[in-house]
C-alpha cells in the first residue's frame, strides 16, 4: 500500500515564521522607534478621508491636497454637501478623482444619516462606509482610535511579508491573517508602520539595499535578491 503523502503544514504554523515574527517583534521597534502613520490629520474624519484618498496614492500627495480640503471639509455634512465638481478639483491630484471625489461624498452623506455625522469605531461600520474596505478601517481604528482589529496590509507590508517568510500568500486578507496569529495583538497597528518604513526606506519593490538593510542577516530573501 503507497503512503500517503505528508500534508505540508501551512506557513502560517511553521516554526521558522513565529521565529521570524518574534525576532522582528524585538529588532523593528528599535529600527524604527518613531515609526506612525505619516498621513497628516488631527481626528478620525480627516484621517478616513485622507486614507480614501491614498489609494494609488503617496502619502505625500495626499497630504498636500489635504491641506486645503481639510480646509473647505471640515465635517461629514459639508463632504455630503460639497458639489462634485468642485471636490474632483481638489482631488485631482491623487488620480482616480471623479470616484474619489464620489466616494467621499457618498462617505459623507452615510455619516450623516446612520452614524450622526460620526466617525463610527467598529470595524464593519468602517469598512462599510463608501471608498472604505478592511485596510482603510484598520488604518483609521488603530491610529485615530488606538484599537488592534487587524494589521493595515498595504503593498510594502505585503511585499515584506513574502520577502521575510511570514507568509506565502499575495492575497492581503490571507497576509493579514497570517499576521495576526504570528504576532501579539497590542502590536497590530505598530507592525504596519514599522513594515511600511522599512519598505520605504530600505526594502522598495525595486533594488532593495540589502547590503545596508538592517535585516539582512535574518532574511530569507537576500540571497535571491542580490544575485
Amino acid at each position: 500500500m503507497p503512503v500517503a503523502a505528508k500534508t505540508p503544514k501551512s506557513p502560517r504554523t511553521r516554526p521558522f515564521s513565529a521565529k521570524m515574527a518574534a525576532e522582528l517583534s524585538i529588532r523593528l521597534p528599535q529600527i524604527y522607534p518613531d515609526a506612525h502613520c505619516e498621513l497628516v490629520y488631527s481626528n478620525p474624519l480627516e484621517l478616513l478621508v485622507a486614507t480614501i484618498l491614498s489609494a494609488q496614492c503617496t502619502d505625500k500627495r495626499v497630504n498636500l491636497v489635504t491641506k486645503d480640503l481639510f480646509k473647505r471639509c471640515r465635517t461629514a455634512e459639508d463632504y455630503a454637501s460639497i458639489p462634485q465638481d468642485e471636490l474632483e478639483a481638489i482631488v485631482h491630484s491623487t488620480g482616480f478623482y471623479r470616484n474619489k471625489a464620489k466616494n467621499l461624498r457618498a462617505m459623507g452623506a452615510a455619516l450623516v444619516a446612520k452614524h450622526g455625522g460620526e466617525v463610527p469605531s467598529t470595524l464593519e461600520a468602517l469598512a462599510a462606509l463608501p471608498g472604505a474596505g478592511r485596510k482603510t478601517a484598520n488604518v483609521v481604528l488603530g491610529n485615530a482610535f488606538s484599537i488592534n482589529e487587524g494589521v493595515v496590509v498595504d503593498t510594502h507590508v505585503g511585499r515584506l511579508s513574502q520577502r521575510l517568510g511570514l507568509t506565502s500568500f499575495q492575497d492581503p486578507i490571507r497576509i493579514e491573517q497570517d499576521l495576526i496569529k504570528l504576532f501579539p495583538r497590542d502590536s497590530w497597528t505598530d507592525l504596519s508602520h514599522w513594515l511600511i518604513f522599512h519598505g520605504r526606506r530600505r526594502c522598495p519593490a525595486r533594488k532593495p539595499d540589502c547590503p545596508h538593510c538592517e535585516l539582512q542577516d535574518i532574511c530569507p530573501s537576500v540571497p535571491k535578491l542580490v544575485s
